[in-house]
């Protein structure tokens, strides 16, 4: 390089935590948990849970499009809600990729009930579920989880991809069911006889 440009260039010198933290961030593609981010960066992890925070709060306040949020154990950059319908014009340009209403329904039984088998999910539903269910597990969204007491029937329950996706930290976020489905109790006796 010359000289010239040498002696007009800026030092940057070293990132910030809160910057090292967002570029670590950026190119993740799952949740970064304190943790981890503190032995990368050579950082205490109060330090690093501190950071964190205040670039959660920096982008609230001043309304970005992105976010930093906690999530499945970890914490990720996603897109802020105010910018949701932009990004969902932007990524899918009139394609949908969405979940069947079967698959939903599977997957919100999957969710409140796990760990739980192929065959309850179907008594639930009345319906056959080996599809629906191969094609969550695809998607990353349930898992197999070991087998009923029987032995013979393998039980699912979500992954932290589907918590994850529905920006929750843990299945203790979930939404009480009872509120939108009256007669849950029915439904709760239902799943006791099976």
């Amino acid at each position: 390089m010359t000289e010239a440009f040498l002696e007009h260039t800026v030092d940057l010198g070293a990132p910030t935590l809160e910057s090292a933290i967002e570029a670590i961030l950026l190119i993740a593609d799952a949740p970064v948990s304190p943790v981890e981010l503190a032995s990368a960066l050579g950082q205490p992890e109060p330090s690093v849970q501190a950071a964190l925070e205040r670039l959660s709060a920096d982008y609230v306040a001043r309304g970005s499009g992105i976010d930093v949020r906690a999530v499945a154990g970890g914490w990720r950059l996603y897109t802020s809600a105010a910018a949701r319908g932009a990004v969902e014009r932007f990524v899918t340009d009139g394609q949908q990729a969405r979940l069947t209403h079967a698959a939903l329904e599977t997957l919100a039984i999957v969710a409140y009930r796990q760990p739980i088998s192929r065959g309850r999910i179907a008594a639930i539903r009345g319906v056959n579920v080996d599809s629906v269910v191969r094609t969550l597990v695809q998607r990353g969204l349930i898992e197999p989880a070991g087998e009923e007491s029987d032995g013979q029937s393998i039980v699912f329950r979500t992954t932290s991809y589907f918590l994850e996706r529905l920006g929750l930290r843990s299945l203790d976020e979930l939404p009480d069911i009872a509120e939108h489905l009256p007669g849950i109790e029915t439904l709760d006796t239902l799943n006791a006889s099976l």
